[in-house]
């Protein structure tokens, strides 16, 4: 019989962590969500995209030089601790995890959204509660099994993106039939201009783009699980620019000139309409499944991803010593169940408010994502004032452009979160988010502080 183990296994390849990466930050912010902030900007939501990913892309590098330094199961929320202080990193490791969770959240309302275009009938926390069960027996396996399945999940909706672009540009081009003649792409400034509400409109659809990109962070965490991580963790960085012009700007590039961008409305995937639009309901249903399945992949690396997170934290002392009961298979399990419990707030939700709660949650992932992007730029600044000018030279995967785009990085940030405040339908999200981080304060001085000992970042077992 198998002992329980006492640390987390290295199972993960390149392969795994790349496209448990994809699974995390190519989701319901794609698929579903696009659908809003197109509502917001227009046609130029693309350089709203554009700005996004430029933004991330920085971040993630900053992760990625301490990752690829310190590769541990706390990762940037440990990070925050050694350089920025205790109360830094407590409050970056739960609100990573709360991120994990209210993103989770977003995901599992719209698999209930994707499933009632087959079953209008039943009620949408029915799908809710099943695929939550799901998740949590999946990830209840051996992280190479996890991996596995992740892999395939993502490569189904990477396949069908690439699919998708190639017959895109075959209707903008040619069209489809005798009914449906080439739109060329006029769509794009025909109906308003580029952008119709000007820059206002693109800054204000910001919230809900990096809602979309939410999740991609896990990168990081994967590294106490990986076999190399001085090798996989910068290829997996790297892919980023390119992963967010294929898989972001050109699908809606492609969406927005076969179809007016006012017509996309919000009722299931945009890219499901696309086929509708097309009469083409057999190649609905066929692309139904598919964000289905990109929606189950982006909820299993959100839940690894706050499950580790909170394994890491547990350790620290940040977290309760019951998170970090591990299984024979490596698996933290007591995360996994303390996790499926709070996903169950989605049944109760999608049961009271099935028609508001996508946007209202989804501001929320937007506030608490960009406040642990945040904690990941101003823990790398203080890493960087750490070090020797030797030990500056021998960083094996340095920030591009330091310490100039790290710095325009965080002015973006908080223009966003500026922009959440601004914008009436998430102001609620940005003050929820706010007395989050007021209750994490108070709770730290009441019973964590006293009980914290002195941190030394060290390499995983």
């Amino acid at each position: 019989m198998q002992q329980p183990t006492t640390h987390l296994l290295r199972g993960l390849s390149a392969r795994h962590i790349r496209f448990i990466a994809l699974g995390s930050a190519i989701g319901t912010g794609l698929f579903y969500g696009s659908a809003a902030a197109i509502q917001l900007a227009g046609p130029a939501v693309l350089l709203a995209y554009l700005a996004g990913g430029a933004a991330v892309f920085i971040v993630m590098r900053a992760l990625g030089e301490m990752a690829v330094r310190h590769p541990i199961s706390g990762s940037f929320s440990s990070y925050a601790r050694h350089y920025l202080g205790p109360l830094a990193g407590f409050i970056t490791g739960w609100t990573y995890t709360f991120e994990m969770i209210i993103v989770c959240l977003a995901d599992v309302t719209a698999f209930g959204v994707y499933m009632g275009l087959w079953y209008p009938d039943v009620p949408r926390w029915i799908w809710v509660l099943s695929i939550i069960c799901f998740i949590g027996a999946l990830n209840l396996c051996h992280v190479r099994v996890f991996g596995e399945m992740e892999f395939w999940l993502s490569l189904i909706k990477v396949a069908a993106i690439f699919a998708m672009i190639i017959a895109g540009a075959g209707v903008i081009l040619f069209g489809f039939g005798h009914s449906f003649p080439a739109t060329g792409v006029e769509n794009l400034w025909s109906h308003g201009g580029f952008a119709p509400d000007g820059l206002g409109g693109v800054i204000a659809s910001l919230g809900i783009v990096m809602f979309a990109f939410g999740g991609i962070e896990i990168i990081g965490i994967t590294a106490a699980e990986a076999r190399d991580p001085q090798k996989v963790i910068p290829q997996a960085i790297n892919t980023i620019p390119l992963r967010i012009i294929l898989f972001y700007v050109c699908t809606l590039f492609i969406l927005m000139a076969i179809f007016p961008w006012n017509s996309i409305g919000q009722q299931g995937s945009p890219f499901v309409l696309i086929f509708d639009g097309l009469g083409l309901p057999a190649a609905a249903s066929v692309l139904n499944i598919i964000v289905i399945s990109a929606t189950i992949s982006a909820i299993n690396s959100d839940i690894f991803g706050a499950g580790r997170m909170m394994y890491g934290m547990a350790k620290e002392g940040m977290a309760p010593k019951s998170f970090l009961r591990i299984a024979s298979n490596g698996v933290p399990w007591m995360t996994v169940v303390v996790l499926m419990v709070a996903l169950l707030a989605a049944v109760v939700l999608n049961y009271l408010i099935p028609e508001q709660v996508f946007v209202l949650i989804a501001s929320l992932a937007a506030f608490a994502t960009i406040w642990v992007w945040l904690m990941i730029l101003l823990s790398h600044f203080a890493m960087r004032r750490s070090l020797s000018a030797q030990q500056r030279q021998e960083i094996r995967f340095p920030v591009p452009f330091w310490p100039v785009a790290p710095a325009i990085t965080l002015l973006f940030m908080l223009l966003v979160i500026g922009v959440l405040g601004a914008v009436a339908e998430t102001r609620l999200a940005l003050i929820a988010g706010l007395v989050w981080l007021a209750i994490l304060t108070a709770f730290y001085f009441w019973r964590i502080k006293k009980r914290l000992r002195p941190m030394v970042l060290e390499q995983p077992e």
